[in-house]
């Protein structure tokens, strides 16, 4: 009788984090311009260049290709003030000293960081809404007759992984500096790495290194080749484990390098 109300007290701190530094990311205009160039290129590269419009299909998949290239910029640019903003203005210490443990504070900025990134792909649905209605020929709204709307969903889903594979990376970047534009840089590139992983001028480069055998093994870690079951409704449990090992992985790696300083 008497744990029962001590058991939410439990996630009390984490959900406490999770909404400060939620919060955090709105308290500038500066969020509001990442939200709105993610949205303005994710828009312009399906349609103007990945020629959305006139594949004449109704489908994502061209749509959710740039992806990729979209989540290494974001995600670093939301995950650089995990940390090094906290350290930078000190007030980590003052953070520490609450009844929260530096895993609960580390998992509660994390969680906020990737909501934040849930935010800005959620503004892309009316892309979605707009591809349903020319699948139709633009005679009705009727949106069940369109697309593929469980691919749709399932490419939504791949993305959001990817973007929270990003932010692992991003937050190992946050951890290891406190400086925001140092940690926006390295972990832009590591994530611009594993974008490149998978495409073909890159594959080339590695197979007159490593051969093709080491290139085929390299190949599953690019973050495109991972995203790519989704967006064909392709249901696989190794995309998923794969964006989520570098997830937490990231999580828990910056954890530990915060503990340790």
């Amino acid at each position: 009788m008497s744990s029962a109300p001590s058991s939410p007290s439990r996630f009390a701190p984490l959900i406490a984090i999770m909404r400060r530094e939620f919060a955090g990311y709105f308290r500038t205009p500066l969020a509001y311009v990442f939200l709105a160039v993610f949205n303005a290129f994710a828009v312009s590269l399906a349609f103007f260049v990945g020629g959305l419009f006139e594949s004449g299909v109704a489908s994502l998949d061209r749509f959710f290709l740039y992806h990729p290239w979209l989540w290494a910029f974001l995600a670093p640019a939301a995950g650089a003030r995990l940390w090094a903003e906290e350290r930078r203005q000190g007030t980590i210490e003052l953070l520490l000293t609450w009844p929260v443990t530096v895993w609960q504070a580390a998992l509660g900025k994390f969680l906020a960081a990737w909501l934040f990134l849930a935010c800005a792909l959620l503004m892309t649905i009316p892309v979605a809404f707009t591809v349903g209605y020319l699948g139709n020929d633009g005679s009705n709204w009727n949106i069940i007759t369109g697309p593929d709307w469980g691919v749709i969903v399932g490419g939504y889903a791949g993305s959001l992984l990817c973007a929270g594979a990003c932010l692992g990376i991003a937050s190992i970047a946050s951890a290891l500096t406190r400086n925001q534009v140092i940690a926006f840089v390295t972990g832009f590139l590591a994530c611009f790495i594993l974008v490149l992983v998978g495409y073909g001028v890159f594959d080339e480069l590695l197979a007159g290194i490593l051969g093709s055998g080491g290139v085929d093994e390299i190949r599953r870690l690019g973050l495109w080749r991972n995203l790519e079951p989704f967006t064909l409704g392709l249901v696989d449990a190794r995309p998923i484990a794969y964006f989520l090992s570098v997830a937490f992985a990231g999580l828990g790696l910056s954890t530990i390098i915060v503990e340790r300083r």
